[in-house]
């Protein structure tokens, strides 16, 4: 009944919806602005930035994991890094979301990497408790940091050489 396949080119205009049918899962559905080309530029040319896996259910688009390898400085080994996984509603609890990252551990493991992380919304306990259940920990004494938009403009802008303030 279930199949997971990698994601071809084929794929972009379903990548897209389940982008943005996680976005309005995770109330922010005016922060999904990528564009087709903008997958096909970064995952589908001749040095992809991200991979996607399409989970299937009895021939049906049900679910996928768009994931990439980042890099552990102190293991001196690659990470594989989950960025976005989804399973409409309609095919929840038939172990679609936990094949899928089953999947990418043995992605990761036959990749060498040296460890397989993610992020979650603080109020999205159901999946917390799941990520738990399956021996994930939460890292809650890291916090991520980001700069977009007008601010990452203006501090790519500054020269490298000024002080900094901390």
């Amino acid at each position: 009944m279930l199949n997971i396949r990698n994601a071809t080119p084929d794929d972009i205009p379903l990548i897209l919806e389940f982008i943005r049918e996680l976005a309005e899962y995770e109330r922010a559905p005016e922060q999904a602005v990528a564009m087709p080309e903008d997958l096909r530029r970064d995952g589908f040319s001749g040095e992809p930035r991200f991979y996607v896996e399409i989970a299937e259910w009895d021939g049906e688009p049900a679910g996928f994991a768009l994931w990439f390898f980042n890099y552990s400085t102190w293991q001196g080994k690659p990470g594989l890094y989950l960025e976005d996984l989804f399973v409409r509603p309609r095919f929840r609890k038939k172990g679609i979301g936990k094949a899928l990252l089953v999947h990418l551990a043995r992605v990761a493991v036959e990749k060498g990497c040296g460890r397989y992380q993610w992020q979650v919304l603080d109020w999205n306990t159901p999946a917390i408790d799941f990520y738990e259940s399956l021996g994930a920990k939460v890292m809650k004494e890291w916090l991520t940091m980001r700069v977009m938009g007008k601010a990452l403009e203006k501090l790519a802008e500054q020269t490298s050489h000024q002080p900094s303030s901390t």
